[in-house]
């Protein structure tokens, strides 16, 4: 009880809840480098040898998306669950999932050893991932949004995108490691080892969400029966808004996350060099996204998001330039600033979208719009943007721009949608049909 008592209330439970809703979001993301690491280094040989090295890549990739296309059905099945029955339950299902599922997939045999069923299994491993996490993001977003103090919910929001680079520093450390001490024996047993401890790590995520109903009052507003058919007859044009969002932001994000990597590597560098980009990229969105989401508390929603989406489609352009020069110094340094403005639209996306939807509806609200954006833009841009690589004979130019295009929708969106920052949870959830949303005004404090 002594050692409570060392942190103020107030950083004691930022910490509580950073656990909940970042450390889960951390192990997800984990997961998710790890498989997206494994398709650009291992799996092409493992899964995929029948195949030239860069057309097994693509598949292996292809098999990567597989697993968002499962994220829609599990976000609208868990976002029912928990406007209905309530975040905590639906937190601790999703989580056993992802490690299960995490852990398996570092058991499959290869293609040597049972042919065509290795890859047909590690398709279904991932749609049981993508399934899992369609319900991880929106509940881990909404318990910090929830849990948090007036004028602080961009921030405590941002815990769960700062888990997204905990995870991606979690996973290209580990690999990082498994690859510099397995060199010779990674494509054979040591990429197994990163899914292993996927699966295991879980039970500290676990431990905290087990733990979390104490940081979290009960709902205030009895759920509906069907809480995403509500949203979508009180919420359409916002549902389609925040889909707009989620397909820009994680087309960025996931061409950060896996088709960098692939780049760098085919651009000269070594695979440890292009691991410790990656490093460098998500220790970049760590520090850049609680910054960012302190201050769309302060300057607003709209001009945080619309800003990181511009600045970040201009430096999209400078990344290409600057790694091409094959000089690891000036990599390190793209690779860093790229982390940082991924990190302005990064750190509010939790909180602007969960401001749009009133608490009975806001799991289903926040997980259905998410989770098919991810589906349509994360799931897609890895596989588009090394084909794009392919058709214009390694000039990264297009890339640029399909993710600038990319960007330039994250802008329009938010610029479409209420600036919520100002607006209380209360004034959010008291709400009625065709209020300020529809009249223009905005409630304030």
């Amino acid at each position: 009880m002594h050692a409570d008592h060392s942190l103020p209330a107030s950083s004691r439970s930022a910490l509580r809840t950073f656990c909940v809703s970042g450390m889960g979001t951390a192990l997800e993301f984990y997961d998710f480098i790890i498989y997206g690491t494994a398709a650009a280094l291992v799996f092409p040989q493992v899964f995929f040898p029948q195949m030239d090295h860069l057309t097994a890549t693509l598949v292996a990739f292809s098999a990567f998306g597989a697993g968002f296309f499962a994220r829609p059905l599990g976000g609208l099945v868990f976002g029912h669950f928990g406007d209905r029955i309530g975040r905590q339950k639906v937190l601790v299902a999703t989580l056993l999932l992802m490690g299960l599922s995490t852990f398996l997939i570092g058991c499959l045999p290869t293609h040597a050893s049972i042919g065509v069923a290795a890859p047909i299994l590690l398709v279904l491993l991932r749609l049981v991932q993508g399934f899992a996490a369609g319900g991880e993001w929106g509940g881990a977003a909404l318990f910090g949004i929830e849990s948090a103090p007036p004028g602080r919910r961009g921030l405590w929001g941002s815990f769960t995108s700062m888990g997204i680079g905990v995870g991606g520093i979690f996973g290209a450390a580990v690999f990082a490691i498994v690859s510099a001490a397995f060199d010779d024996n990674l494509v054979d047993f040591a990429w197994r080892i990163p899914f292993w401890l996927g699966g295991t790590l879980v039970l500290i995520g676990l431990y905290a969400r087990l733990k979390a109903p104490a940081a979290v009052a009960a709902p205030a507003v009895k759920p509906t029966r069907a809480p995403l058919a509500e949203a979508l007859r009180q919420r359409p044009r916002q549902l389609l808004l925040c889909t707009g969002i989620a397909f820009g932001y994680c087309t960025i994000a996931y061409i950060g996350s896996t088709f960098f990597l692939t780049y760098a590597t085919q651009a000269g560098y070594g695979s440890t060099d292009a691991l410790m980009f990656d490093l460098t990229l998500s220790i970049a969105i760590v520090f850049a996204a609680p910054l960012f989401g302190h201050l769309s508390d302060r300057l607003g929603r709209r001009t945080v998001m619309a800003f990181g989406a511009v600045a970040m489609a201009l430096g999209l352009f400078a990344f290409f330039e600057l790694v091409a020069m094959q000089h690891f110094g000036m990599a390190l340094f793209a690779y860093s600033l790229t982390g940082l403005l991924m990190g302005a639209t990064q750190g509010p996306i939790p909180a602007f979208l969960g401001e749009q939807f009133p608490r009975s509806m806001r799991y289903s609200g926040i997980s259905a719009s998410y989770q098919i954006g991810a589906a349509l833009g994360g799931g897609t841009a890895s596989s588009i943007a090394t084909a794009i690589l392919i058709l214009t004979n390694h000039n990264p130019l297009g890339v640029a721009l399909y993710g600038a295009g990319a960007l330039a929708l994250v802008a329009i969106c938010s610029l479409m949608l209420r600036e919520t920052s100002q607006l209380s949870m209360a004034q959010i959830d008291e709400e009625p049909v065709g209020g300020i949303f529809a009249e223009g005004k905005l409630l304030r404090h």
